[in-house]
C-alpha cells in the first residue's frame, strides 16, 4: 500500500512506517500532522483519489550546505555564498482510504 502527497510544492510516494524530509512544517516534535492524498493504491491493486495520511513529526532540521558561486570572467568579479535548507524530519503511521 502507498500514497501519494503533496506538501511544500512537491509531491512525495510514501509508504506506512516510511521517514522522509518534506519543506519545514509548523509543528512542534512529537505531534500528529494529516496531509491529503492525492492517490493510494491498496494491497489488491485498487487506486482512490481521496484519502488522508498520517504522521509523526520526528525533529527539525537542516540539509546539508549548498554553495552558490557566481562569476564574471574579465570583470574581476566572484561572489561565494552558502545556504542550508530548513527541513522537517516525517515518520508516516497510516494511510486512510
Amino acid at each position: 500500500m502507498y500514497a501519494v502527497i503533496k506538501t511544500g510544492g512537491k509531491q512525495y510516494k510514501v509508504e506506512p512506517e516510511m521517514l522522509l524530509r518534506v519543506e519545514k512544517l509548523n509543528a512542534n516534535p512529537g505531534e500528529t500532522v494529516e496531509f491529503e492524498a492525492s492517490l493510494i493504491r491498496d494491497d489488491e491493486g485498487n487506486i482512490k483519489t481521496e484519502g488522508k495520511v498520517e504522521a509523526e513529526v520526528v525533529k527539525h532540521g537542516k540539509h546539508k550546505k549548498v554553495l552558490v558561486f557566481h562569476f564574471k570572467r574579465k570583470k574581476n568579479y566572484k561572489k561565494l555564498n552558502g545556504h542550508r535548507q530548513p527541513y522537517t524530519l516525517i515518520k508516516i503511521k497510516e494511510i486512510k482510504a
